[in-house]
């Protein structure tokens, strides 16, 4: 094995390599999964697609203030989403709307989406079910956040998954770091944060794809899944907000679901 640093995690590498389950591909009618909490229509819908769930979340979903312009942005690219608009096209920022705000508005969005996602499966993700943060024996994760985790450690899954999503609920709450009034700027290191976030729930999907996909498929998730991620990878592409090195382990996966 090889040992590989990150910032905030390890990602050690083993000799023999792992792909994850074979997604179909969806269909292009398949609509992607909303956060039901975003307004008041998108309750139906998400009970709908996660059935047997019973709408079931890891973490308290997020709120977009009401009147807000983040809420505003929310509203019209989820309306070019239901209306089965091009993901590619989808993630480009709309001429004259704010960069930051787009940035802003969307880590919230899919932190909702991913959390959603994760807590459909999190009852079968335990300390003995999935003792590591995994992708398959090729990828390990190691938490570290400078506070509770001074040093790369060695946690199960779902606990990587919950100090993860506890980590970005913590940044999306901080009115320094995601103001919450348009006329206020976001600061320097805004987006060296968003890059960390994205990173991080990146390895949400890695962990799903690889250990708990079954699950979502006995659901029929399975195509909302994978337009989820399909929305969530051109728009990290587009922005550049994660490293193609670093998008590897689903490299597969991606190349089936995302032809360039």
């Amino acid at each position: 094995q090889t040992h590989q640093k990150r910032r905030f995690a390890c990602c050690r590498r083993s000799k023999q390599p792992s792909k994850p389950p074979q997604a179909s591909k969806p269909s292009s009618k398949a609509h992607i999964p909303l956060c039901h909490r975003h307004t008041h229509t998108q309750q139906g819908d998400m009970a709908g697609v996660f059935k047997g769930s019973n709408g079931k979340t890891f973490r308290p979903k997020k709120k977009f203030a009401e009147g807000s312009l983040r809420l505003q942005l929310h509203k019209k690219a989820t309306a070019e989403l239901n209306a089965g608009v091009d993901l590619k096209r989808v993630v480009r920022l709309p001429p004259g709307d704010d960069m930051d705000e787009w940035l802003a508005m969307h880590t919230v969005d899919f932190f909702n989406r991913i959390n959603l996602i994760y807590g459909t499966v999190c009852d079968f993700c335990n300390e003995q079910s999935c003792p590591m943060m995994t992708g398959g024996p090729q990828y390990e994760y190691r938490w570290q956040d400078n506070d509770k985790f001074k040093k790369p450690t060695d946690l199960p899954a779902n606990q990587y998954i919950f100090h993860l999503m506890e980590w970005v609920e913590s940044l999306i709450n901080n009115e320094e770091l995601f103001p919450p009034l348009p006329d206020t700027p976001f600061p320097k290191d805004f987006r060296p944060a968003v890059k960390q976030i994205f990173r991080r729930l990146y390895r949400v999907f890695v962990h799903v794809y690889y250990h708990h996909f079954d699950k979502l498929t006995l659901i029929g998730a399975e195509a909302h899944v994978n337009t989820c991620y399909k929305h969530f990878y051109y728009f990290v592409r587009e922005f550049d907000l994660i490293e193609v090195a670093e998008l590897e382990p689903l490299k597969d996966l991606t190349a089936k679901l995302c032809p360039e």
